[in-house]
Formats: C-alpha cells, structure tokens, sequence
C-alpha cells in the first residue's frame, strides 16, 4: 500500500517513519510539509493512504481535502484532540493522537490489513465515487451514488444528497468530466441527475420529458437531452 506522510514538523515525519518500518506492506512513497506540496505529490504519486496532519501553517488537512477531486484514505495525525468529531464525520479512516503511541497505530493498520478487500485509489482518469465538501464548518466525504441531484448555482454546484445539501466549489462542467456517465445524465443546463434515483419519467411540453426523482423532486430534461435519454432509456 503507498502511503504519503503530510506534516510540517521534520521530526514528526521521522517519527511516523520509524513507526511503520515494521509494517513492510506500507509503502512511504512520499512527505511533503504543508496544503501546497501535500496536493502535488498526491497528484503526481497517487498514494492510496495519507497520514494528515491538521494544523499546518498555510492551511489545514481539512484545506488540503477540500482541493482533491479524489482524495485517497487518510488517518489523521494531530496533537490537537478537538478535531476528532469532525475528523470522523469525514469518514476519516482513524484519528491518532501526537505523540502516537506504537500499540495504536499497529491496531489501526491491523484494521487495514484486515478488510475484505485492499483500499485502492482509483487513478484521476477513474471515474469519481466520492467528493470532500467542506460548506461552511461542516465537512463530508459524499459517496456519489448517494447523490440524486447536482444543481449549478455560478461557480458552484449543489449535492442533493439525502436530507443534506451542500455547495461544492467546482463548476458542473468540470464535475460532469469526471462523472461515471452510466449513472449519471446530464439533464439540462443547469441539472445532472443520478439515474438510479429516476422514478417516473412523463411527457412534458415541446418534445420534453419530466423525471421524478426518489422523494418526489421533478426535473425537466430539455428538448435535445430528451431526445438522448429517449435513446438511452428507451423511453
């Protein structure tokens, strides 16, 4: 597994280091210091796991996560103990206390080690499974196939994601590139709806198709886009 160490303290990373020598299946393919280095060498090494340290000068690991289109798996790594809830909402893998203690860290490799299947990062070419949205000072990592909707909004667009709805900083167009196409349909201008979640689809006007999605939302999918998903859905 490739592992990239994230923190601004030298020793730190040296500890960390020294700590998973015995674990031969675990990679260090990289350290970097702060946001800035962290998002290239993910970018140009594609590591599977990160240890994220959170207080960084220039920016947080919360920061960092917020600019990864596919963020790897991250294990936290902090003296601070106040980010731990918000550390798990995020579905971080663990959160381990500075300085870490040997026997915890064993315990949450183990928990790797011990899945049924071995985590992976998909590379950036891959479709997306999941976003890091971090709106105002909530942060999740949203599964995709559990958004029924994204909505632009300007620069922005809008997870309709169960009973949340959070507003990510990327444009639709640049989401949709990265979209897995076979579930997800781009509905209009302004709308992509996940096809899983289409529940009825009725005719509207002008050669236009209405879909109803789980928990009664309608979209209006325009004239040229019916046309596609008449094709596609053999409507």
């Amino acid at each position: 597994m490739k592992a990239l160490i994230v923190d601004d303290e030298p020793l730190a990373r040296l500890e960390l280091r020294r700590l998973l020598a015995p674990f031969s299946w675990v990679d260090i393919i990289g350290e970097a210091e702060n946001v800035d280095n962290a998002h290239a060498e993910i970018k140009i090494l594609t590591p599977d796991l990160v240890f994220l340290d959170i207080q960084m000068p220039g920016g947080t690991g919360f920061d960092l996560l917020a600019k990864l289109d596919n963020p790897p798996q991250i294990i936290f790594t902090t003296a601070y103990d106040h980010y731990a809830v918000k550390a798990f909402e995020v579905n971080a893998l663990d959160y381990l206390l500075k300085p870490i203690e040997p026997e915890r860290l064993t315990q949450t490799l183990a928990k790797i080690r011990a899945a049924p299947s071995p985590i992976r990062r998909k590379t950036d070419s891959a479709a997306l499974e999941q976003l890091f949205v971090r709106d105002g000072a909530r942060c999740w990592f949203v599964p995709l196939r559990e958004v029924s909707l994204i909505s632009a909004e300007g620069n922005y667009v809008r997870l309709h994601w169960g009973n949340e709805q959070p507003l990510l900083g990327r444009s639709l167009v640049t989401l949709e590139s990265k979209l897995d196409g076979k579930h997800f349909f781009r509905a209009n201008r302004h709308q992509i709806v996940n096809l899983q979640f289409v529940e009825e689809v009725q005719l509207g006007t002008g050669g236009r198709l209405i879909t109803r999605l789980r928990g009664g939302l309608e979209i209006e999918i325009s004239r040229r886009q019916s046309r596609m998903f008449r094709d596609r859905m053999t409507v």
